[in-house]
């Protein structure tokens, strides 16, 4: 899974989170972190900004990088503006509340197939599969 970070402030803000991102265990084993350049969006021309770019593996955490990049916003001297996209999903931190996270973990975590159904779980003490009575 590919996602994409962008901080208000610039190149410094974002080499500080990967720096930070770097010395963060889960980070380590599930991510790879390296600073990029965004492709522009459909129709832009001009400016590239750079972006911070994860490259996940299944052992990944999304709580984990939610806590991470939530504890790095916490040591900045001025509050900037994280923007995470994942595919077409994007989400904008402003403040870092509960709500905030909340949202950031839903682009984050890839989407859970059902649970196929459990032919079994219908069935009573005796093997029927309507618990009614025997004939």
């Amino acid at each position: 899974m590919r996602i994409d970070v962008a901080v208000s402030g610039g190149e410094a803000e974002l080499r500080s989170l990967r720096d930070w991102l770097s010395r963060d265990p889960g980070a380590r084993r599930g991510a790879h972190v390296e600073l990029v350049q965004a492709e522009p969006s459909p129709g832009q021309m001009g400016v590239v900004t750079d972006v911070l770019q994860l490259i996940t593996d299944n052992a990944w955490s999304a709580a984990s990088f939610a806590l991470a990049l939530s504890t790095w916003r916490q040591t900045r001297p001025h509050a900037r503006r994280i923007t995470v996209r994942r595919g077409d999903l994007t989400v904008s931190l402003d403040g870092g509340d509960d709500e905030e996270l909340r949202r950031l973990l839903d682009v984050l975590e890839p989407p859970t197939a059902p649970e196929p159904p459990d032919p079994d779980r219908d069935r009573d003490r005796d093997g029927r599969a309507d618990g009614g009575e025997g004939r």
